[in-house]
């Protein structure tokens, strides 16, 4: 009887409980506010106060969204270090187990299947870790965080209609520390909206089903935008006396406008019909791609320029591609001196961002404008030259 009268009043507070905060303040107090908001979205009140009983803030979570120094490699050491012969081999073995899965995955969506295979593997090593950070502190703890609450809070009510469907465990769905769940590690509400089950047995269940996994990131890829049998990303090689202005992801022509430029494919040849934008991740004496309009749906996945481009690059040698010319790129800048160059370039009216030591897109193309300032090759690969220039 006690315990009926304790959940009685329970309930009775929480359906009085004040407006939520949308970040912030103390963290019990932001959890009444999410659970008072999830009643009036019309949730049962008891399957909510159930819902939210035990969660708690993670730390951890806190200190693994500060601390993404990976970011912080150039594209040809980062590429290198996620891409391994054993994952190629790997990945082709996935390939081939799941031959009927990924032809269907071709002829519904139109996806190659190395793109997918790279997502995989980068994002879960093919499933092997899927983070064992507990899903629901996780996501109440970024969306309580200040920095992105607009990211994680839809994402909580999105965990509660799962666990409102019995696919959502408040204390044993575990994931990454961001709250992505699954082989391809998705957020409830993609999961919600793209969920597929893939291997017919009535559920969609992204941690243990390959199928379900790969079919719903493929449904998701779909949705934002993928072009069905198109190509996404190609190496390159350039002229000499291209306007390196023109190359970044701001300068879209047809690929008929970079042939004509001098821009040749280094094998095979340009798809002459697409706009495209020409990317030279760490400069005029580094690697060279043409990026085509599917590229630019990668960053609906993840907004690192790096891994993005990784992730691309890789799904080519999944399906047989060459291994990029590295070519003999100057040395890049340490963490501490890329943070100088963002407040030089944060002082000089560049609209940089986070001064965070990450060479990301404002920051690219800031350098690229500011080396045309001072009459240098514009190829937005910052160098210990420019930043004593500077």
């Amino acid at each position: 009887m006690r315990q009926l009268a304790a959940l009685t009043t329970a309930l009775t507070v929480l359906a009085a409980a004040p407006a939520a905060a949308q970040c912030g303040g103390g963290f019990p107090e932001f959890v009444d506010g999410l659970r008072a908001e999830a009643v009036e979205r019309g949730h049962d009140a008891r399957q909510v106060q159930s819902f939210f009983g035990a969660v708690r803030q993670d730390q951890a979570v806190l200190k693994a969204d500060r601390s993404q120094g990976i970011f912080q490699s150039g594209f040809v050491a980062f590429s290198r270090k996620l891409i391994s012969q054993d994952r190629i081999e790997r990945g082709r073995a996935m390939a081939a187990k799941y031959n009927a899965v990924f032809d269907r995955i071709e002829s519904e969506y139109g996806i190659a299947r190395g793109v997918l295979l790279a997502f995989w593997a980068f994002e879960t090593d093919y499933g092997t870790y899927q983070g064992d950070f507990n899903t629901l502190n996780a996501l109440v703890t970024l969306a309580h965080d200040c920095r992105r609450p607009e990211l994680f809070r839809p994402q909580v009510f999105s965990a509660l209609e799962l666990f409102e469907r019995g696919d959502f465990d408040p204390a044993r769905t575990t994931g990454a520390w961001a709250g992505e769940i699954g082989m391809v590690q998705m957020l409830p509400e993609d999961i919600l909206t793209n969920g597929v089950d893939g291997d017919g047995d009535g559920r969609v269940t992204l941690k243990t089903s390959a199928p379900d996994a790969l079919l719903s990131g493929a449904r998701m890829l779909s949705g934002l935008g993928w072009r069905a049998g198109e190509p996404w990303l190609q190496e390159v090689e350039l002229p000499g006396d291209l306007d390196l202005y023109l190359t970044g992801l701001e300068t879209v022509k047809s690929g008929a406008e970079w042939a004509g430029l001098g821009v040749r494919a280094r094998s095979g040849t340009l798809t002459e019909t697409l706009d495209a934008s020409i990317l030279l991740p760490e400069g005029k004496d580094g690697p060279a791609f043409i990026a085509y309009p599917n590229f630019r749906v990668y960053f609906e996945w993840n907004q690192s320029f790096t891994y993005v481009l990784t992730a691309a690059y890789f799904a080519n040698r999944l399906a047989g591609g060459q291994i990029y010319d590295a070519g003999a790129p100057e040395p890049g800048l340490t963490a501490a001196q890329m943070q100088e160059l963002q407040r030089k370039l944060a002082a000089r009216g560049y609209d940089v961002g986070k001064i965070d030591g990450i060479l990301g897109a404002g920051t690219r193309a800031a350098v690229r404008d500011v080396q045309r300032e001072l009459g240098l090759p514009a190829d937005a690969w910052p160098t210990a030259a420019l930043l004593q220039q500077l």
